[in-house]
């Protein structure tokens, strides 16, 4: 299903081979086990990740798998409250569009 919505959007050529959704695990957001596979497949240790995420299950997944969370409020879904919500679950930092996180990362 995610791989077909990536090809949908022209965006699967970006990530592939390094796919992967909640299919995979046992347990979905908040558990931290997507984001500790995903580290795992591409032999990454989870202190050195950096996880974008837009969801308050999300941040707290990442921090659950000891990993740098980042919230992202530039989706047309996100509320005036979302900011808040993935801070005080614990992101480090939040940003309102992609070019925020491009410097950021930069």
């Amino acid at each position: 299903k995610l791989v077909r919505k990536l090809q949908l959007t022209g965006l699967h050529a970006a990530f592939a081979p390094h796919v992967y959704s909640s299919d995979l695990v046992t347990n979905g957001k908040p558990a931290p086990d997507l984001f500790l596979y995903a580290a795992g497949q591409i032999y990454a240790r989870p202190e050195n990740c950096v996880v974008i995420e837009d969801s308050v299950n999300g941040v707290k997944a990442a921090r659950a798998a000891g990993m740098t969370a980042w919230g992202f409020v530039g989706g047309g879904h996100a509320d005036a409250g979302l900011g808040e919500r993935l801070l005080s679950a614990g992101a480090h930092r939040v940003f309102a569009s992609h070019a925020q996180i491009a410097a950021a990362l930069s």
